[in-house]
């Protein structure tokens, strides 16, 4: 059904199977992998009504969304999301496209492969066998006069190095890379051997972001932990202060799991003009970070908790996903 070869068994393969439930497109993302016990599967389910998502569905709080919408309606410069994979990133920049998106843009986006389909945008996908690269497209596309650009993963020198230069020549570029918070971002091109000054020039800011599961809204009930509770610890709330909490009883609607559907969690940092003397000078991410709070910047951590005081998540999901996220722990 994915039409990968059925006789080869003794390396990895990657395929793709489109069905029409109930009237719903939904793609199947297949990987094989052999193992030592035989063929090790994942099937990755993307249903294409999630293109239906907006910004204002992605939960950013007021002040994040206030610090994206001006990254992304930049006139030129690189905006990056980070996270591992599975944490919504696509998501993110996909809604984003839609947002910007207009007749008078062109924009085209390298992808491997090619998630969702955008109406008018002219979308690429990545053929390593026939040579179809990040870096070959990226350099045809320059040649394509766009306004914006975006690249699905930066992954190496050469990638970035023509990204940044897009972004230099009056692009607008979108990308993402595997980082653990925003200001890992800086640390990880600067480790890819890019220059300090080139990412001052081009970045314009960095989104990290994490998905938790949301409690389930049927079976959603408030309760009140008690001293020295784990919950009170990370919240930082004393046990004399007042605390309500949420968390999902279990019912059919949730499939007695307790939670109904995922959110993201982000941080969210611009590149302030004060913030390029310390690139310039491989700050630590700490740093780096510590500077973007002077203008509003919080971390994956305390938006987790802002989240979970608002009765929207838990401590557990908060634990699961966030190892601090912008800070030394």
């Amino acid at each position: 059904m994915a039409d990968m070869d059925i006789a080869e068994k003794r390396v990895p393969q990657d395929g793709r199977i489109k069905i029409t439930q109930n009237k719903r497109e939904i793609d199947i993302r297949v990987s094989t992998l052999p193992t030592i016990l035989g063929e090790k599967i994942v099937m990755r389910i993307l249903d294409k009504e999630a293109m239906n998502i907006t910004l204002q569905d992605l939960n950013f709080t007021e002040k994040n969304m206030e610090l994206y919408a001006n990254m992304m309606h930049s006139a030129y410069g690189m905006i990056l999301v980070t996270g591992p994979t599975g944490s919504g990133k696509s998501t993110t920049l996909y809604s984003t496209l839609m947002e910007i998106n207009s007749i008078t843009k062109n924009i085209i986006t390298v992808e491997d492969p090619v998630e969702y389909r955008i109406p008018g945008v002219n979308q690429i996908s990545i053929n390593n066998k026939a040579g179809l690269t990040f870096a070959s497209v990226l350099r045809t596309i320059l040649r394509q006069d766009p306004n914006i650009i975006m690249v699905g993963e930066i992954r190496d020198k050469e990638t970035a190095e023509i990204a940044i230069n897009a972004a230099l020549t009056g692009h607008l570029v979108f990308s993402t890379l595997h980082t653990n918070d925003a200001a890992g971002a800086v640390t990880r091109l600067l480790d890819m051997g890019v220059e300090p000054f080139l990412i001052v020039s081009a970045l314009r800011g960095v989104v990290a972001q994490r998905l938790v599961r949301r409690i389930c809204k049927e079976c959603k009930k408030p309760y009140t932990p008690g001293p020295h509770t784990d919950e009170r610890i990370y919240l930082g709330v004393k046990d004399d202060e007042p605390l309500t909490l949420y968390q999902g009883e279990g019912c059919p609607s949730c499939n007695y799991s307790g939670y109904r559907g995922r959110m993201a969690i982000h941080e969210v940092m611009p590149i302030f003009p004060e913030m390029k003397a310390l690139i310039m000078r491989n700050a630590t991410s700490k740093e780096l970070f510590d500077m973007a709070r002077t203008r509003g910047a919080r971390s994956i951590k305390e938006d987790g908790i802002a989240k979970v005081l608002a009765g929207e998540t838990t401590v557990s999901e908060i634990l699961r996903v966030s190892y601090g996220g912008g800070e030394d722990e």
